[in-house]
Order: C-alpha cells, then structure tokens, then sequence
C-alpha cells in the first residue's frame, strides 16, 4: 500500500461507500488522508451508519466536517430517518461548497425551512438527482437549468404540476425521470400533469396525485405505471416503446397505441382490462418477448383469452406468464386452437384459489410450448383449509409429480403465498 501512488488509494476509498468507514480509513497516515483529500469521489451519509443516541447537532458537525476535508467530491448521498430534522445553513454549506465537481447528488434530509435544492445545484456539472422528502416551488427554468442532468428521481416530494412540466423542460439531456409518491399542489378540481421531452427514454410513475397524465416523448422506452387512479393516460410517442408495465392502476382512458409496435415486454397485474381494446393495443408488437398477465380483471366477464391468439400474434414470446381465474366456471384464459408457442421457454402458471381445473389446465398449455425449459407454478396457500381445498391440493400435487416424470426435460419450481 505505501508504494500506491495516492491517486490508487484514493479511488480504492471511494469504493468503501459509507463514510463513517472513509473517517476511520483518513486517520490511517497522512497519505491516506490526503488521498481522501484530494481524489475521494464518493461519499455516503446514512444515519444507520451512525449511533442511536448522536444528536441533530452532533449529526451536521460530522457530515460538515467530512465534507470539508474532500476536494473533488462527485457522488454525494446523504440520506438521514425523519427523527432529524437539520437546520438549513448547514445543508446549503454543503451543497454550494461540492457543487462545482458534484456528478450524483441522492438526498433525503428534513430541514427547516426548507431548502431549494434546484437553485443551489442548477447550471452545474449533476447528471443524477435523487429527492426525498422535499418541497420544490418556483422553477425557474432560465435560472435553475440543469444541462448535464440523465436522471432525475422523485420521492415523497411535493410540487405543482406546472412546475414539475418546467423541471423536465430544464433537462435537455434527461434519459430516466422516477416519480414516486408525490403531492401534486393543485388548485383545480380536475388536475392535469404534461410533460415533454424528447430525450427521455424511461418514466416511473407510482403514486401520483393527479388526475390526467399527457406524455410527449418521443424515445421512450420504457414506461412502468403503478398505484395510479386517473381519468386519462395518453402517450405522444414514434413507436419507440419496448418495456410496458401496468401495476394496480385503473384509469379510464389508456392511450398508447400510436407507441406499441416495438413492444418487446408488457407486463400486467392487478388492472381491469377490455380484452379487445387492449389485445388491438399490442397485436402489432410482433417482436414480443414477455407477456405476463397477473391478478388481471376483464371488463367482460365473458371476455376470453385464447392461446391460439397469442401464438399467432407474438411468434417470438419467450417468457409467458398467466394467473388462473375461475369466474362462474368460466376460465379467461383458454386453451382453445392448435397453434403451439414454438419460442416460449420460460412458462409461469399460478392461481389465487385453486380448483380441479387447474391441472388440466396447466398440461395443456404446456403441450403447446414444445421448446419449454422452465415451469414455474405459483399458488397461495391459506391458512385454514377445508378438506374438499386439501384433497384438491392433493390432487394437483400429484398430477405435477406425473408431469415431472413425462416432461423430464422441464425444470419445475414452486412459489407460494
């Protein structure tokens, strides 16, 4: 170690994270503190870190001092449980002292009053912004501009939907924007989020108090809606769209069609469906790899989903994964048609409340995906059950132990609830 030149060492430090182990590494020797010095890139305050009984006060003299004694800081995370609540000087100190060499900022700290965190941060060098548990008001977009900014998360934050529009428009250069749990300040009724950009390639959305979301992006890629109620969802794409997630979202208008021929992965779960509104949505994505299907509720209860369509409409599914519902003794998933899923390997089959029919069920749409190699059955057990649920249980455990034997082939693995 002592014939590494102090640049090495520096960098090896910056791989440690936490910077309660950065501390105790500086006080080593006088080349180690000056490699934390000069060359530290990455810094990690996290309040875990740190003894229980370490006061507010005691908490800011730390992180200040550690700060200070850094020279080339770039990735900064800081992020403090909600029994702390610092003062604003301390935290503004920090952020104007690193941000001329900051690349990552990920910041989860309760101060008061509350600190803009984009005025002291704009027109500077960040590529990654991550805010937790902050007020934003008042962008500026001429002001807090953020020219090298890629990445930009959300959390717990809150913000009009004005000035979440004028954020996104302030990142020329985004590619990943997360918003997670935020409180739109809205004084209409009827509230309504707009965003562009044609640089963005991917949008989380969880959470979100409004009630009309309006998407101009022209390279997104990757779209993951979830826990979300809202009158309207409307994408302004070219096509450009590959991953789709919808998670626990009802929303009465979804209207993406213009963006699924390159779909490559959809992935559906706890989301009422109109079969023939959605199946037209995505019937053009021929290049589709994974389809999953879960906890799914159809509009029509008498709406069914054939493997023959999926066979012929997505002739490159790998990975298909369906959760069997029984309603009135109808199944919406049907094994009607002889087309076989040629390319499926990997087949996930599960089901909330088990009955006799979900043996068959399974055979049968194994016997249509020749090239399967993975199985895998998901179930959910309760607690109390009668003796009709054990003997079906039984069954069914039986009838898998006889599949096994003939589809020796298939590697079959179990998930329960």
């Amino acid at each position: 170690m002592e014939n590494l030149p102090v640049e090495v060492i520096g960098n090896i430090l910056s791989h440690l994270g936490a910077a309660r182990d950065v501390m105790v590494a500086s006080a080593v020797c006088r080349k180690w503190r000056d490699a934390c010095k000069r060359h530290l890139r990455l810094l990690s305050f996290n309040s875990d870190d740190f003894p229980r009984d370490m006061t507010t006060r005691q908490l800011e003299i730390v992180i200040t001092q550690t700060i200070f004694q850094t020279m080339a800081l770039q990735y900064l995370s800081i992020h403090i449980d909600n029994t702390h609540e610092f003062s604003a000087a301390p935290v503004i100190a920090w952020l104007m002292y690193t941000r001329e060499t900051l690349r990552s900022l990920s910041y989860n700290v309760r101060t008061l009053p509350n600190v803009n965190i984009l005025e002291k941060c704009g027109r500077q060098k960040l590529e990654v912004l991550d805010l937790d548990h902050n007020t934003i008001t008042g962008v500026e977009p001429s002001y807090q501009r953020f020219t090298c900014l890629k990445s930009l998360s959300l959390r717990h934050v809150s913000i009009s939907a004005l000035d979440l529009s004028l954020l996104v428009a302030a990142c020329p250069k985004i590619e990943l924007l997360a918003l997670d749990v935020l409180e739109i300040v809205t004084s209409d009724s009827q509230s309504t989020m707009e965003l562009t950009s044609h640089t963005l390639k991917s949008l989380f959305a969880k959470s979100v108090g409004v009630d009309k979301i309006i998407l101009d992006a022209d390279n997104l890629e990757v779209l993951h809606l979830n826990a979300l109620n809202l009158d309207l969802f409307e994408l302004i794409g070219k096509g450009t769209l590959k991953h789709l997630k919808i998670d626990d979202v009802s929303v009465t208008h979804l209207d993406i069609d213009d963006s699924t021929d390159h779909l490559e992965v959809v992935d559906v779960s706890n989301f009422t469906i109109v079969w023939p509104k959605f199946y037209s949505m995505i019937s053009r994505a021929s290049n589709l790899r994974t389809l999953r299907f879960w906890g799914v509720v159809f509009d029509d209860e008498d709406e069914i989903v054939d493997s023959e369509t999926i066979a012929v409409s997505f002739p490159l599914l790998q990975h298909l994964s369906l959760s069997y519902e029984l309603r009135d003794g109808l199944l919406h998933y049907s094994l009607q048609g002889s087309s076989p899923l040629e390319n499926v390997s990997v087949l996930e089959l599960g089901w909330t409340v088990i009955s006799e029919h979900f043996g068959p069920w399974v055979f049968g749409m194994i016997e249509r995906c020749p090239n399967l190699k993975k199985l895998i059955i998901h179930g959910v057990l309760s607690e109390a059950k009668t003796r009709e649920e054990r003997q079906m249980l039984a069954s069914f455990t039986s009838f898998i132990v006889c599949l096994m034997r003939k589809y020796v082939h298939v590697d079959v693995q179990f998930e329960y609830e």
